[in-house]
């Protein structure tokens, strides 16, 4: 009873774990040198492995897909995640922002310890296998250095990832792989992404690289649906990127894809009110150039001020009751989502309609999929690595049970 699972990520390993667990053999494929390289990349800055925040909560974070997610969750949650580590030798802690990350905050110690845990349980790994579908017997095709290989297995696994990050392994190749046999497939967004922005030169070449922070950031899509967050972002050459702008992503990429365009309105001071901004900037600046005043009376000043210099016009500017509402609502229009390749994740994918209960497709039996290359979407925040994990297992808990109940099927016979 073997199954292959294709993609050595965190969805293609926790479903080989699974898998294995329920008696199955289980050899792992995946087409970069090593695996985990996507997972090794998040934990660069800390790794995020999940989230504190109450289950209700967690699961509104995934959108329309909240309640394919009640059920992956009620199956590996979490807590049920954190506790996963915790077996592997891997504690973690609750941020000051609910986010959990290991103590260590690093990525390295866990995937060795978990590499090092599944092959003493039998999981045959083999790297530098690029999947390339099925040939007309139904044995998967892998792209190898010593050229074509061949593969028999009772059941498949698919976790190949969304179509970001392409170097490390995620470049969106199975979509026609998988089209081609009739499956649906919603179209590849990019996801958690920066937008572009029509900057000045000035702005292009002073403050690109710099933080705006604190800032609030809001806007109204064409349908009325309001959106208001808090946090930071960065000024880039094309136009911005950073925690605030991944918050929102989903929205403004659905806004510029259905209208040309979405307008923000930048909250530059969010510790002050209107009308205080308008006593202070009403102030005598006597001999001091506006700069000055802007940054002793408002606390406006670097990357701030040139942002409202590029939004706001000279006769504004000399206006404080102009100016003051043009700081606590600047008005910014981004124009398009930043290229596939370059988002924290992907949107779009195999639609869960074409799935069942297990993760398997429906007209393709005995093939499941799992992690990223489904079709959902979620913030930064460990929401992203908690769905790889738990619907990873749900597909390995389903492969195992399926071969189980079918084990005279031969797969491939579509």
């Amino acid at each position: 009873m073997k199954i292959a699972v294709i993609g050595g990520g965190p969805a293609g390993l926790m479903a080989a774990e699974s898998a294995i667990a329920g008696g199955a053999r289980v050899d792992l494929y995946d087409a970069m040198p090593s695996v985990g390289r996507k997972f090794l990349l998040a934990g660069k800055g800390g790794l995020n492995l999940t989230h504190s925040e109450p289950l209700e909560r967690f699961l509104a974070r995934y959108g329309a897909r909240q309640e394919q997610f009640q059920s992956l969750l009620a199956g590996f949650s979490p807590d049920a995640l954190r506790e996963w580590a915790r077996e592997l030798g891997v504690k973690t802690f609750v941020g000051t922002s609910g986010r959990v990350f290991p103590t260590d905050l690093k990525s390295a110690p866990l995937l060795r310890a978990w590499l090092h845990r599944l092959r003493q349980q039998g999981l045959a790994i083999h790297v530098r296998h690029r999947w390339g579908g099925w040939n007309e017997t139904g044995c998967l095709r892998f792209a190898t250095p010593q050229g074509e290989r061949l593969v028999s297995a009772d059941a498949v696994v698919l976790a190949l990832g969304g179509g970001s990050w392409s170097r490390f392994g995620s470049d969106g190749a199975w979509v026609p792989l998988l089209a081609g046999r009739g499956v649906p497939i919603e179209p590849l967004k990019p996801a958690n992404c920066g937008f572009d922005v029509a900057w000045s030169p000035h702005i292009r070449g002073r403050y690109a690289g710099h933080p705006v922070k604190p800032v609030v950031v809001a806007g109204t899509t064409h349908e009325g649906i309001e959106f208001r967050q808090q946090g930071e972002f960065v000024v880039t050459e094309t136009g911005i990127e950073g925690g605030v702008i991944y918050a929102i992503s989903r929205w403004v990429r659905d806004e510029i894809m259905k209208t040309g365009t979405a307008l923000l309105r930048l909250d530059l001071a969010p510790d002050r009110d209107v009308s205080r901004l308008i006593s202070d900037l009403s102030r005598s600046r006597g001999s001091r150039s506006m700069a000055s005043h802007l940054k002793r009376r408002v606390g406006i000043s670097g990357v701030k001020g040139g942002l409202l210099r590029e939004c706001v016009s000279k006769q504004d500017f000399g206006d404080p009751g102009l100016l003051g509402a043009a700081i606590k609502s600047l008005p910014v229009r981004l124009v398009a989502p930043r290229p596939l390749e370059e988002a924290i994740s992907t949107a779009g994918g195999v639609a869960f309609e074409a799935l069942d209960g297990r993760l398997m497709i429906r007209t393709l039996p005995g093939v499941f999929c799992a992690g990223e290359m489904l079709d959902w979407e979620a913030p930064t925040g460990g929401y992203l690595l908690t769905a790889c994990f738990a619907s990873g297992q749900a597909a390995g808990i389903g492969a195992a049970r399926w071969l189980q109940s079918n084990r005279n099927f031969t797969l491939g016979k579509f």
